[in-house]
């Protein structure tokens, strides 16, 4: 029982609410800036509002957008992502903004990036963190102020961007990022314009360096951050490796986000220090007074509810990223079990998918125009997806079902060019589609990849 009991102890030890204070701080603005910068890009309107067809999750078929009231729900993001950073009705508004925000992820499959699920899952354990405690417009409200909260309230956010990085460092183990320095090679020379770096960027061991650098930072980073000595060394490597990313690629606030998730590393008395620099602005001053005379310990312990959801939902984070194991086939190619599992740019994808409806009846076949139903970013993620082109065979399936077809047969030709490889089928083209159940079964109707990728 020893032992139980010393774990219990450490994760209940009070420690200061600071670090955790900066992190919501940081975490509601960086989202605030990211869906002002959605919206003024015209996203909205190009991603959701437009296209007249939307692609679902399994079992989240219902979540749409819903016209031009997808505005408010993005409002209502934003707001909540305002209120989160200055700790206004905390709970509520966390709760608030992950509903909104994994609403909007929802909607479109198309717009599935491994950042917005990241921000998801965060939001939702914050939701089970009193990241209120202090330095908040509910702290400068309430009687009862702590400068204090269980250990364990920061090492859950540690936790999770510990598995992030190392799991994206397993994932990059495998023979094309390695061995072929694929999808790099592909990439990184498009880069040419780049000032200084273009250049570099067309030599060959530029593109093993990134790769064998990038598997190593992801692999080490965690603890690199959690160990004393290396953490100021280890920052700077975020820095400098997000700011490269940032520049390479198109992934938005990604890389600001975390970089601010690293500072959750550091010592409590430098988050004091930024809460002091923080405290001079007049917003803030409210809360930094009602901090320095707070000396209490927020009362936050595992009850059997916090406890069994922060418990499960940590176990889904280690356990998901291996669903890909329960099927047949090459990750890479049939992309069975390949989201939610910090697989992060690994594979270089370009396909066509020409669909075809047979009408039985009169012994009609027909081409189908993709870009009657689809827009052009539609279109491209669904030509190298199974899940998107099974469920867009669906759609044409009860589409030509109301154009007067009573049983449309759906097939596709599809070809796929996969890392830099040369293009193969990839469907089997006599298989009717709009026969195939969609579930979470194995694809039988995906062809054979007639290569080997070894690796996690």
């Amino acid at each position: 029982m020893k032992p139980i009991r010393a774990i219990r102890d450490y994760i209940q030890e009070p420690v200061s609410a600071a670090p955790l204070a900066v992190f919501r701080i940081a975490f509601g603005l960086l989202m605030l800036i990211s869906i002002i910068r959605f919206a003024a890009h015209g996203w909205i309107d190009q991603l959701y509002i437009q296209p007249s067809f939307h692609f679902s999750y399994i079992g989240f078929e219902w979540v749409k957008p819903l016209g031009e009231w997808t505005y408010l729900i993005f409002f209502i993001c934003g707001l909540s992502a305002l209120f989160v950073a200055i700790g206004f009705r905390y709970t509520i508004s966390i709760v608030v903004f992950f509903l909104s925000f994994t609403y909007i992820e929802l909607m479109d499959k198309t717009t599935y990036l491994n950042h917005y699920y990241f921000i998801s899952i965060l939001s939702f354990l914050m939701i089970w963190l009193p990241a209120n405690a202090t330095f908040s417009f509910d702290a400068a409200l309430s009687s009862n102020q702590e400068t204090h909260i269980p250990r364990w309230c920061i090492d859950a956010v540690k936790l999770l961007v510990g598995i992030v990085y190392f799991y994206a460092g397993l994932a990059k183990l495998n023979s094309d990022w390695l061995f072929h320095a694929m999808p790099l090679q592909i990439w990184l020379p498009a880069k040419y314009s780049l000032p200084f770096l273009g250049d570099l960027l067309q030599n060959e061991w530029m593109h093993y360096l990134f790769a064998w650098g990038g598997a190593l930072y992801d692999l080490t980073i965690p603890f690199l951050l959690l160990y004393k000595p290396t953490r100021v060394f280890a920052f700077i490597l975020v820095i400098i490796f997000h700011a490269l990313t940032r520049v390479f690629f198109p992934i938005g606030m990604f890389p600001f986000i975390m970089i601010a998730a690293a500072l959750i590393f550091f010592e409590a008395d430098f988050h004091q220090r930024i809460l002091q620099r923080l405290s001079k602005l007049r917003w803030f001053r409210d809360q930094s007074q009602s901090t320095t005379e707070a000396t209490s310990t927020k009362k936050l312990r595992f009850s059997k509810v916090r406890m069994t959801v922060v418990g499960v939902f940590f176990a889904l984070q280690l356990l998901l990223p291996f669903r890909y194991t329960l099927y047949p086939g090459e990750l890479f190619w049939t992309e069975e079990g390949f989201r939610f599992s910090w697989r992060v740019m690994l594979i270089e994808k370009a396909g066509i998918a020409t669909f075809w409806v047979q009408d039985d009846d009169t012994n009609r076949r027909f081409q189908v125009d993709n870009s009657q139903h689809l827009t052009r970013f539609q279109e491209k993620q669904m030509a190298t997806q199974p899940d998107f082109i099974l469920e867009f065979a669906h759609y044409l399936d009860q589409y030509y079902q109301q154009q007067g077809i009573a049983d449309p047969k759906i097939y596709v030709e599809s070809f796929v060019a996969l890392n830099g490889r040369q293009s193969q089928p990839f469907i089997d083209p006599t298989v009717d589609l709009s026969n195939q159940p969609i579930n979470l079964k194995p694809k039988t109707w995906i062809l054979p990849f007639n290569d080997v990728i070894k690796g996690l």
